[in-house]
C-alpha cells in the first residue's frame, strides 16, 4: 500500500490552514517538529497568546509501532498483534473573544499491517469538524453546517446527514447530558466503496481530502464575522466556564486524545487542544433569559441547521 500520497496531502493541508490562519492572526505560528522514540514524529505548528488566538495549533503527525495501544484493540480486537502506522492532521483553535467560537478539525489515516502472509492490510480513514460557541448566533451554525453539507454531497445523499448525527452523537458529555457544541461532521473506521467506479480507497481518500479541504471556509468566516465584537469581563467569565466543559471532554472521552497518550505519543502536542485559561464553579446556572442561557436552550440541544 502506498501511503506517500497521503503523507503529502497531510502535510500540504498542514501549511495551507496555517498560511491562512497566519494571514488572519497578522502573526507566525511557532514551527516544532519532534520525533518519536517508538518511530515517526510530526510537526506542530502553534500560536499562544495572540491578539486573535488566544491559543491555537495544527499538528501533522506521522507515528507506526509494532503493538496496537489499548484504545485501539478494544474498538477492533482483529487488530492486536499488528504492525501500524498512523497520520494525520489536527488542529483546535481557542480565539481570544468569547463571540468567536472555538473549532476543531481532524483528518487521519490508519493502516495496520499483516501478520501473515495470507492477511490484508486493515486501513481506514476518520476525521470531521466541529464548532464551540460560547454566544450562539444562528447564521454562524447555518455556515458552518452548510460548508459541512457542501463537501460530502459529492459521496451521497445520505452522508451529511449521518457523519452529522454521528457528530451529535460523538461531541457529546454523556456526564453532563449536554452538547460540547453545535456539532458538524465526525467519521472513523471509514472504508467503504461508492457508487462511482473507483476503488474504497480511492472514494475515502477523496471525501477525507474533500473535509480538510473545506474547513477554513466552515470556520474562518465566522471568525471575520466576530472578531470585533465588543466584550468584557461577563462574556470572558462565562467563556472560560464554558470552556472547561472542552477539557472535561478531551480528557474524558476523546478517542484520540486516548490513543495518543496510550502509543506514546508526544504529550505536549496532544495536550495542545486544551484552552489556556479555564474555569470550574460548583452547580452554577446562568441567569435565566440572559445571552448564556439561550446558549444552553437553543444552540447546545442538536437540531438541523439547514
Amino acid at each position: 500500500m502506498d501511503i506517500a500520497p497521503i503523507r503529502e496531502f497531510f502535510t500540504g493541508l498542514q501549511d495551507r490552514i496555517i498560511t491562512e490562519l497566519e494571514a488572519m492572526e497578522g502573526a507566525a505560528f511557532l514551527r516544532d517538529a519532534w520525533d518519536r522514540p517508538q518511530g515517526g514524529g510530526g510537526i506542530s505548528r502553534l500560536i499562544e497568546d495572540g491578539g486573535l488566538f488566544e491559543r491555537g495549533g495544527v499538528n501533522f503527525s506521522h507515528v507506526l509501532g509494532e503493538q496496537m495501544p489499548a484504545s485501539a484493540t478494544a474498538h477492533r480486537p482483529e487488530l492486536a498483534g499488528r504492525r501500524w502506522e498512523a497520520m494525520g492532521v489536527s488542529l483546535v483553535l481557542h480565539p481570544r473573544n468569547p463571540y468567536c467560537p472555538t473549532a476543531h478539525m481532524n483528518v487521519r489515516f490508519f493502516v495496520a499491517y499483516p501478520k501473515a502472509e495470507a492477511d490484508s492490510p486493515i486501513w481506514w480513514f476518520g476525521g470531521g469538524m466541529d464548532l464551540t460557541p460560547y454566544y450562539g448566533f444562528a447564521e454562524d451554525a447555518t455556515h458552518f453546517h452548510r460548508t459541512c453539507r457542501d463537501a460530502l454531497a459529492p459521496f451521497g445523499n445520505d452522508v451529511h446527514a449521518r457523519y452529522k448525527k454521528w457528530c451529535d452523537d460523538y461531541f457529546f458529555l454523556k456526564h453532563r447530558n449536554e452538547a460540547r457544541g453545535v456539532g458538524g461532521i465526525f467519521f472513523d473506521d471509514l472504508n467503504e466503496g461508492g457508487m462511482g467506479g473507483e476503488t474504497p480507497f480511492q472514494r475515502c481518500f477523496a471525501l477525507t481530502r474533500a473535509v480538510g479541504d473545506s474547513f477554513t471556509h466552515a470556520y474562518l468566516p465566522v471568525i471575520a464575522r466576530r472578531r470585533d465584537t465588543a466584550y468584557g469581563e461577563r462574556e470572558r467569565d462565562f467563556q472560560a466556564y464554558r470552556r472547561g466543559r472542552y477539557v472535561e471532554f478531551n480528557l474524558v472521552w476523546d478517542r484520540g486524545t486516548l490513543f495518543g497518550l496510550q502509543s506514546g505519543g508526544r504529550t505536549e502536542s496532544i495536550l495542545m487542544s486544551l484552552p489556556p485559561i479555564v474555569k470550574w464553579r460548583y452547580s452554577w446556572q446562568p441567569e435565566a433569559g440572559s445571552a448564556e442561557a439561550r446558549l444552553y436552550s437553543d444552540f447546545l440541544p442538536p437540531r438541523d441547521w439547514l
